[in-house]
């Protein structure tokens, strides 16, 4: 299959590398790390050791493949749809944060897939990432049920040897994964904490309500996602990645922009819609603001 990975940073580039070990892959993201890889190749150490050499590109526009998977900051969405609108794909599948493929739906001619990914990864230097845990990916329609383009795409991340899972209940697994995010990104960015001790320590009652308000968000919507599927979906997440930082606690440790608006901006804007009260989801994306205003990031 050929697939281009649009957004070849840490994730983008752990899931590009592991694809190239069986179909041809081409990485779109920044210079110094494109330029490299174009030079001596991609490595990938920790929990997998690759070698590979997929195209590493810059420029993301008119390009074609079977499959575009996106895997850009949510922030960068739209920016992304835009260049692969001057393409030909037959599927796009996102593993980004946040709920974006709507997005992607309204840019694109091509099939959408919902995704998420749990493998750990961390950007070490251009032309090498470590792999901080080996997870699985997983993929579906966005609005549930069989597709083909599911199949196709399972089948082909089977194929290089990545865990898949084709699943036909991509609505409650997004908001899973939204509760995910809510219950682990922001309460480990402001406590400076790794994924385990969020959980573990003082900070884990604001990251369990985070998630218990995230699902009742989605109830409200119309998806099927109970409190305590969410709060066990962000313990066993926090406990496979305990040593890792999540991406949030990585942008705000070097000072980057976050996504707290595709995180708690999402939970908290559906929730004013439906008149539902999400107090830790509201703090917690007003504090994550606050600091990136303070700093000139918004």
């Amino acid at each position: 299959m050929e697939v281009l990975v649009y957004g070849a940073g840490a994730l983008g580039s752990l899931v590009g590398g592991l694809l190239a070990r069986a179909h041809d892959v081409t990485l779109v993201g920044r210079d110094p790390h494109m330029r490299r890889i174009r030079e001596d190749g991609l490595r990938i150490d920790g929990e997998a050791d690759v070698r590979v050499t997929p195209r590493a590109l810059t420029d993301g526009r008119h390009r074609a493949a079977d499959l575009a998977v996106i895997t850009t900051k949510a922030y960068d969405t739209d920016a992304a749809a835009r260049a692969l609108a001057t393409g030909e794909y037959d599927a796009v599948c996102s593993l980004q944060n946040g709920l974006t493929e709507e997005r992607l739906v309204a840019a694109l001619d091509a099939t959408a897939l919902a995704g998420t990914a749990s493998y750990g990864a961390r950007f070490a230097a251009p032309g090498r990432v470590t792999c901080t845990g080996v997870g699985e990916v997983v993929v579906g329609p966005l609005s549930g049920g069989e597709s083909p383009a599911a199949d196709r795409v399972g089948a082909a991340f089977e194929a290089a040897g990545i865990e898949t899972v084709v699943a036909d209940d991509m609505p409650t697994r997004r908001f899973e994964k939204l509760a995910v995010n809510a219950g682990i990104n922001g309460p480990s960015a402001l406590a400076r904490t790794e994924n385990g001790p969020t959980l573990d320590g003082p900070a884990g009652e604001v990251a369990r309500e985070a998630a218990r308000e995230t699902a009742g968000v989605a109830r409200a919507v119309g998806v099927d996602l109970t409190d305590d599927r969410a709060v066990d979906a962000v313990e066993r997440v926090a406990a496979d990645t305990a040593a890792n930082r999540s991406s949030m606690h990585e942008d705000v440790v070097n000072g980057r922009r976050t996504e707290v608006d595709a995180i708690y901006g999402a939970v908290v804007d559906r929730a004013d819609r439906h008149e539902l009260s999400v107090p830790t989801c509201r703090t917690i994306g007003s504090l994550i603001r606050g600091w990136e205003a303070a700093r000139g990031l918004r």
